[in-house]
């Protein structure tokens, strides 16, 4: 089976401004595919998240598939195993604070047990093309969440 390439970003307007905005996510796929969505009360670590979750969800189980983001947060999680010590301490992380987006954290280690995932950094802003296009979508898709949200 050949793999699969993946790139995925999340974005979020008002990101560190607002506790909770409009914020879009994206998976640009190396097959050509591109997914999107967005929340119109959420955070950019949620959209962070989503988007390696829809990433996941969109490839079958069993699949080998690589993921880049330039979220160090997501891919140090997995490269660096903070799963065990979370879960040994009960979803606590290092400084015994619940961990954040528990949720979100939990659908993504099952996706991730299901497939044969590689998670590897980029550069966020770098000029890496299919870095900039997630970025643009995920972008593309807050705003339009957020236009909905002020119109409806």
């Amino acid at each position: 089976m050949d793999r699969l390439e993946v790139y995925t970003d999340g974005a979020c307007a008002g990101n560190g401004v607002r506790p909770q905005a409009p914020g879009g996510w994206s998976a640009v796929f190396s097959d050509g595919r591109r997914l999107s969505g967005g929340e119109a009360a959420t955070t950019n670590q949620r959209m962070e998240r989503t988007a390696a979750i829809q990433a996941l969800r969109a490839v079958p189980e069993g699949a080998v598939v690589t993921v880049f983001s330039d979220s160090a947060y997501l891919i140090n999680a997995f490269a660096d195993d903070w799963f065990s010590g979370w879960l040994r301490r009960g979803w606590r992380n290092s400084k015994n604070e619940p961990v954040a987006n528990r949720d979100l954290w939990e659908q993504l280690l099952v996706l991730a047990r299901r497939r044969d995932v590689q998670w590897r950094k980029v550069r966020g802003n770098a000029g890496d093309r299919w870095n900039v296009e997630a970025d643009r979508l995920a972008v593309e898709a807050a705003r339009q969440v957020g236009a909905a949200r002020v119109s409806g």
